[in-house]
This record gives C-alpha cells, sequence and structure tokens, in this order.
C-alpha cells in the first residue's frame, strides 16, 4: 500500500478578519515546523501558516545527519527517529561494473547517534506536527499568504482561507516557505549563485522481500544499467528505496517522469527477478545559491527560502534544520529582552557562513557528477580508474560531500580561550556527545545541554564561579572518578574530545555550541564570556 499523509483540519479565520501575533511562520514543511516547535520550547507563543492541508508528499529529504538527530533529540523526537529510521554509516563508489572505494563516515565509537538515519521527510513532518500542536503552537492549515506589506515594526500579511480572507500583522515574520518563496518573491529579493542544467529523477520503489542492496549509500558512476550517467541508491524503512537517476540536461520531464519509463529504468537496475512498486517520482534540477541577507527587518529567512543546494550531500534539510537551531533561542531571547544588539544579527553571520560551506561542497559535487566539458569528464573517468587502488585518487572523487555540522570558527559570540587550552573542540564548534555514568546508570552528555547556557565544569568544585548562580547559569560537572550525582567519564571520552584539562570549564550555548573555554573559570571571565555571547550585553 502506498504511504498515505494524515491530513488536519483547516484552521477557522479570525472573526474579526484581523489578527495580531508577535511571531508568525510562514511555511509547514521540515524547518518551520522545527523552528515553530523550538521557539514554543523556549515559551514563545508561534503562529504558523500553511497553504496546505498535510504534509510533505514523497520522501525528500530522508538523509538525517548525526547533528540533526541530535537536535531532534533536544526537541524530544530523536527516539522516533532512531526507532523508525535506517541507521547507515558505510557509502560506497562503483565506477562501472566494480567497486572503486568504500568509506565510513563515524569509525570512531561512543556516539548516542549515528551518522545518517534514513527516513522520509513525511515522517518527521508528521511527528513535527505532533509536537508543536502539543506545545502549544497555533497551527492553522489551509492558510496562504496572498500578499505581504513590512514596515520598520513588523508585517502586515493577507491571508486567503477556505472560509474567506483575513488581515494577519506580525512583530516578526518568519519566512520558511521553501524554495518557491512567496515572501521571498513578494520583497523582490532573488538569490546570488548557479542554477545547473543536468536533470535528476527521484524514485521512491517499494520492494518487497529479499533484496541485494545493504542499508548503505550506493553511488554508481556511468554503471551499466545506465550507461554515461549517475545512480543513487538509499534504503529506507518499510521496504521503500530512494533511486536518484542523472538524466542530463536534454531530458524531457514529461517523458521521464511517464510511470512506464521509470519503472525500465528501475527494472534494469533492479534485474527483471525483482518485483517492485513506484510510491513516488519527481525530478529536479541543481541549484547552489543564496540570498544576500537572510534578515530583512523585522523578516527573516530561513532554510530553502534563504539558500539552496544540490540533494547529493544532504545539506539542503540538515542546513534547515541548523538554520531553525540557531535563530530559535535567539529569537527568544530578544523577545524577552535579553539579547544584546548582535545576537539576532548573529544567525545571519553564522548561518550565512554554513550556507557557503554548503553551496561550496555541492557546486564541486555537481562539477564532478556533471563535468562540463570534454577534458573534465576524462579527468574525472581517470580518478575514477585510479581510485580503486590509489588511496590518494579516492579523497578527489565526489559523489556529495555529506553534511557536516557547522563549526562557527569566526563567530562574533565566540570568546577567546581564558588561559591555555590543549585541544579539542574549540569555540564556534558544536558540543561533542560523550558516554557518561550517572550513579551507575549509562547516559549521554547532551541529555544534560540545550536549551540554555550551561557551563561544563571538568573534574572540580563549582565554589571558583559560585557567582554565576543568579545570571542562570546551569552547571553540568563532569568527574574522572565516580561521585554521587555527577557526571562520571569513565570512558575519559568527555574530556578527549573538549579536550579539557582538570579544573577547565567550557560555556556551552542553548544551540549547544561551545562559546568559550577556561582553563582556570574565574567568575569575571565566565561572565564576559556570557554577555559576548548573548550579544554584547550582559543579560
Amino acid at each position: 500500500m502506498p504511504h498515505v499523509n494524515p491530513r488536519y483540519e483547516a484552521a477557522p479565520r479570525p472573526p474579526s478578519g484581523q489578527d495580531h501575533r508577535a511571531v508568525v511562520v510562514v511555511g509547514g514543511g521540515l524547518v518551520g515546523l522545527t523552528l515553530a516547535l523550538d521557539l514554543a520550547r523556549h515559551g514563545v507563543a508561534v503562529t504558523l501558516l500553511d497553504e496546505e492541508d498535510s504534509v510533505a508528499t514523497g520522501s525528500r529529504a530522508i538523509c538525517f545527519a548525526q547533528r540533526t538527530l541530535e537536535i531532534f533529540g533536544r526537541l524530544g523526537l530523536g527516539e522516533r527517529l532512531l526507532e523508525k529510521g535506517v541507521t547507515w554509516q558505510t557509502g560506497r563508489v562503483f565506477h562501472r561494473e566494480s567497486q572503486a572505494f568504500a568509506f565510513d563516515l563515524l569509525p570512531e565509537a561512543g556516539h548516542q547517534n549515528p551518522a545518517f538515519v534514513n527516513i522520509p521527510q513525511y515522517h518527521v513532518e508528521a511527528w513535527l506536527v505532533e509536537a508543536c500542536a502539543a506545545a502549544g503552537v497555533d497551527l492553522r492549515w489551509r492558510h496562504a499568504v496572498a500578499g505581504l506589506e513590512t514596515d520598520a515594526e513588523g508585517a502586515t500579511l493577507a491571508v486567503e482561507t477556505p472560509e474567506g480572507p483575513y488581515t494577519l500583522r506580525a512583530d516578526w515574520l518568519l519566512a520558511c516557505d521553501g524554495a518557491r518563496s512567496f515572501v521571498r518573491r513578494s520583497l523582490g529579493l532573488t538569490f546570488q549563485g548557479q542554477v545547473f542544467p543536468d536533470r535528476f529523477l527521484i524514485a521512491d520503489v517499494v520492494i518487497r522481500g529479499e533484496v541485494a542492496f545493504p542499508a548503505e549509500r550506493w553511488f554508481w558512476f556511468d554503471p551499466p544499467f545506465h550507461p554515461g550517467q549517475s545512480v543513487l541508491l538509499h534504503k529506507q524503512p518499510d521496504d521503500l528505496w530512494r533511486i536518484d537517476f542523472q538524466l542530463g540536461p536534454e531530458a524531457d520531464a514529461a517523458v521521464e517522469t511517464e510511470p512506464g519509463r521509470v519503472r525500465d529504468r528501475v527494472a534494469a537496475m533492479l534485474g527483471p527477478q525483482v518485483p517492485f512498486e513506484l510510491e513516488w517520482v519527481s525530478l529536479y534540477t541543481f541549484r547552489c545559491r543564496r540570498l544576500d541577507r537572510f534578515i530583512h527587518g523585522r523578516v527573516i529567512f530561513v532554510g530553502d527560502s534563504a539558500h539552496q543546494v544540490s540533494p547529493f550531500g544532504a545539506r539542503g534539510g540538515n542546513g534547515g534544520v541548523q538554520d531553525a537551531d540557531n535563530l530559535a533561542w535567539k529569537l527568544a531571547s530578544v523577545l524577552r529582552g535579553q539579547a544584546g544588539p548582535g545576537l539576532l544579527a548573529s544567525y545571519e553571520a553564522e548561518r550565512i557562513v554554513a550556507a557557503d560551506e554548503n553551496i561550496l561542497h555541492s557546486t564541486r559535487a555537481t562539477d564532478f557528477i556533471s563535468p562540463k566539458s570534454a577534458a573534465a569528464r576524462a579527468y574525472r573517468d581517470a580518478v575514477l580508474e585510479l581510485a580503486e587502488g590509489q588511496a590518494f585518487a579516492r579523497a578527489l572523487v565526489n559523489s556529495g560531500r555529506l553534511s557536516r555540522p557547522a563549526h562557527l570558527a569566526g563567530s562574533p559570540l565566540n570568546a577567546p580561550d581564558d588561559g591555555h587550552w590543549p585541544g579539542g573542540a574549540a569555540p564556534g564548534s558544536p558540543a561533542p556527545d560523550a558516554p557518561l555514568l550517572r550513579d551507575g546508570a549509562p547516559d549521554w552528555l547532551l541529555h544534560h545541554l540545550g536549551g540554555d547556557f550551561a557551563l561544563l565544569v571538568f573534574d572540580a568544585v563549582w565554589s571558583p564561579v559560585a557567582g554565576l548562580a543568579p545570571l542562570g547559569l546551569r552547571p553540568v560537572f563532569i568527574t574522572a572518578e565516580e561521585t554521587p550525582g555527577a557526571l562520571w567519564d569513565h570512558a575519559g571520552l568527555a574530556a578527549a574530545r573538549y579536550g579539557a584539562p582538570p579544573g577547565g570549564a567550557v560555556l556551552i550555548r542553548p544551540d549547544q555550541h561551545i562559546a568559550a573555554r577556561f582553563a582556570a573559570p574565574r567568575a569575571g571571565a565566565v561572565q564576559a564570556a556570557l554577555a559576548r555571547a548573548m550579544g554584547g550585553t550582559p543579560p
């Protein structure tokens, strides 16, 4: 049976025909729902508008990276993704009939979350809808934005509903309405970057029974079943497989998405003895581009409305979720009157750097997968021939550099190290997870971080920084030996990953990024770093 998405009841139109909300999210997809949920968990009242009455059709963003799984863990959805999704960490690259090489994305043990989990986007969105409703988010299905005007104090939206139009005033408007963003077009904003001519076909295929492919990422260059092009294969739950076929720039969308033609391509790949069903088919082109700025007055762009990348590398959905993770606590701090002038501006500074990194990797992958000249193709094929036997050549193969978390080394919120710090994750890095024991029970470090500022204190007592307690800075104690009530770093991985000396401390932001490190924490130094991480004004 093909997957059927739930349908949500359209919200009633405001009786007066007018409404005023502090924060309005436009777009009920993966990013908009994540942002709305995160804001709600920070105590912000959020209204979300979506022109549809259901979640995404088709698998779409299926590869959820470790950092995204950590974010969803903080939001209460981590276990559901791990239970339902397909876990993987191995990728294989094939050239023609043979394997060129394989790679391991998580060779180090001691992580709660795997390198990637594959799961169709519609499952995650449906869970986010449930979580948003439970958190009190005002979900307005079939409320389509039809007009927009902005001023210094916010935005006025003309909204169409099944019961008729109304006017909605928003103090803050968060545009999560995707690649074809109505909000972006209404403000006359355009993307900077490239659109590549090659077309690619996505097919969600149900295959019952035994299948010769494991739960790995398999990528073919010039395979015998699809000569001259590339193919990508991913396993999903419920006997569902995702196949991406490169078609070339001259492909006719109407012809290539015809079910009989798609079935022929899939049958050539799987062989005549493997029965299958088509569940969803779509066509896409590579786009690697972004807005010049993400913040325009009281309108903030998040996810695909702000930037676009090619699907190979799983950087679109994962990047958008990280956008939401970055923005939510900052906007909540602004609304509570706690933030300095630089905090909200840091969303743009940090996420533009992340978007540029994703665009760079996606552009390079596109150039390798779809060579633009005979010389470029000859180079690519030579690299692939060498990769099977030569390790140096494997680093040159680019079938999509897979999503990695942004390391915000140049963030204005980072403080320089206070004293000598011997190594480990630096300010701007996402906080590494590590296995711990608490009173003999297994635990994970990231379970104790996120949502507010925390100070990791390694193998020391609280007294050196006791004066920070009135600021609401929460201490988290990591001990080298078993101590009642503390988190015991029994494997030594927490101290190793942070490079922490005994008595050292690490300031962690609400989005689980490192803000500062202190070799011998003093209240004044920690307070100054906290003020900097809040945008320049002490809370």
